[in-house]
C-alpha cells in the first residue's frame, strides 16, 4: 500500500481485487471465464439458429417445387378423367394409360410432399429449443453482468485517493456489464420471435397435412361417385384378399354392371346418367359393411369386395341391393360373383366375376 498522500488500496483489495496485478481477483477471473464461455456457446446457438433456418428455407423451396408439380398432375389428371374417365364407359387404351400416369404422378408428389412437411415441423421444433437455449444464455449473461457490476462496486468502495488504472478498469467492467445486458434483452427479443415463428411454422405444417390428407382421399375417390378409383381399389382387394387367408378364408368379389345406363344417358342426358351412378353406389354402400372395397372399375362398372361371407349368401345380399336399385334408380343391375380360390389374386377373381356377370347380363337381354 502506499503511504503519504500516494494512491493506494486496502490490503484485502490489493491482494485479491486488482484487475492488474498478480494478486487477480478469483471471483472476478471466474466471471471472465463464464462470460468467455457464454459467448462461445450463445455464438453457437446462434449458428444452430442460422443453421435452423437455411434448412427450414431449403425445405420451403423444396415444398413450393412439389407442390407446382403436383397442381400440374392434378390438372392433367382433372382433364383426363373429366374428358373420359367419368363420361366414356369404354374408353380406349391409351386415354386409360394416360390417365393412370397421371394419377401416379400426383399420388408421387404428394407423398414426396408429406415428406416435407414432416422434415419443416420437425426444424421448427428444432428452432424452438435453440431459442430456449438461447433464452437460459442470456439470464447467465445477465447474472454475469450483476457480479461484475457488484465488483466494480466493492472495488470503487476500496479506492482511497486518485487511481486511474482502477477507475479505467472499473469503467470498462461496467461499460461491459451495460453490453451483456443489452445483448441479452436483445436476445430474448430473438428468442421471442423464434418461438412465435416456430409455433407459426406447426400451425401452417397442421394446416398442410390436414389439407394434403384431404387431396389424397381426393385422389383415391372417383369424383362422381364416391367410390374407391381402380388403381387404390384393386390395391385394398389384394388386402382384404390376404386377410380373408389369414382369418376363415372365406372372400367373394362381385363384379356389378349397371343395365341400359345407355339408354338413360340417350333418354335424359348424362346428368341423369350420373345421377343413376350415384343412387347405385349409394345402394351399395348401405347394405355393405364400412369397411368392404367398393371400386367403380368402369364407366357403368362397379367391383365390391365381401369378407367372411359365402356365395349364397353374397348373391342374397346383391338381389337386395338390385331390387332397393329399381325402386330408387329405375334400372336393373346385372352381378357376377366369384369366390376366394386357394392361388387365385384380385385379377384372377375379378376375370371370374366379370365371364359370370356377361352371363347374368345376357339373360337379363332375352327378357
Amino acid at each position: 500500500m502506499r503511504q503519504n498522500g500516494q494512491d493506494s488500496l486496502p490490503a484485502k483489495l490489493a491482494g485479491e481485487r486488482d484487475f492488474g496485478g498478480p494478486g487477480t481477483n478469483a471471483n472476478a477471473g471466474v466471471a471472465a471465464t463464464d462470460d468467455a464461455t457464454l459467448s462461445d456457446a450463445d455464438q453457437s446457438a446462434s449458428d444452430a439458429d442460422q443453421t435452423g433456418s437455411d434448412a427450414d428455407q431449403t425445405a420451403s423451396d423444396v415444398d413450393q417445387a412439389d407442390a407446382d408439380r403436383d397442381q400440374r398432375a392434378s390438372d392433367d389428371d382433372q382433364a383426363t378423367a373429366d374428358r373420359d374417365h367419368d363420361a366414356r364407359p369404354d374408353m380406349s387404351a391409351q386415354d386409360e394409360n394416360a390417365y393412370a400416369s397421371s394419377q401416379e404422378q400426383r399420388e408421387a408428389s404428394s407423398a414426396e410432399r408429406d415428406e416435407t412437411r414432416t422434415e419443416r415441423a420437425s426444424l421448427s421444433d428444432d428452432r424452438h429449443e435453440t431459442s430456449t437455449r438461447r433464452d437460459r444464455l442470456a439470464d447467465a449473461r445477465d447474472a454475469g453482468s450483476r457480479l461484475r457490476d457488484a465488483n466494480a462496486e466493492i472495488l470503487e468502495q476500496g479506492v482511497e485517493g486518485p487511481a486511474e488504472a482502477v477507475i479505467e478498469q472499473l469503467r470498462q467492467l461496467r461499460a461491459q456489464a451495460a453490453a451483456d445486458r443489452a445483448r441479452a434483452a436483445t436476445d430474448r427479443l430473438e428468442a421471442a420471435s423464434d418461438r412465435r415463428r416456430a409455433a407459426s411454422d406447426r400451425a401452417e405444417f397442421a394446416r398442410e397435412r390436414a389439407r394434403l390428407e384431404l387431396e389424397l382421399r381426393s385422389a383415391h375417390l372417383d369424383s362422381l361417385t364416391g367410390a374407391s378409383r381402380r388403381e387404390l381399389g384393386q390395391q385394398a382387394l389384394a388386402q382384404e384378399i390376404d386377410r380373408a387367408r389369414r382369418g376363415d378364408g372365406r372372400f367373394v368379389v362381385a363384379f356389378v354392371d349397371v343395365d341400359r345406363l345407355k339408354e338413360v344417358n340417350d333418354r335424359a342426358g348424362h346428368a341423369a346418367g350420373d345421377l343413376v351412378l350415384q343412387k347405385v353406389v349409394k345402394a351399395i354402400r348401405s347394405r355393405l359393411r364400412s369397411y368392404d372395397p367398393i371400386i367403380r372399375y368402369g364407366g357403368d362398372e362397379f367391383v365390391c369386395g365381401l369378407s367372411k361371407i359365402d356365395v349364397a349368401d353374397a348373391a342374397q345380399r346383391f338381389e337386395a341391393i338390385g331390387v332397393a336399385i329399381q325402386a330408387d334408380a329405375g334400372v336393373g343391375i346385372s352381378v357376377g360373383l366369384a369366390h376366394l380360390g386357394a392361388e387365385d389374386t384380385a385379377a384372377q377373381m375379378i376375370e371370374r366375376a366379370d365371364v359370370a356377370m356377361l352371363r347374368v347380363k345376357a339373360s337379363h337381354a332375352r327378357r
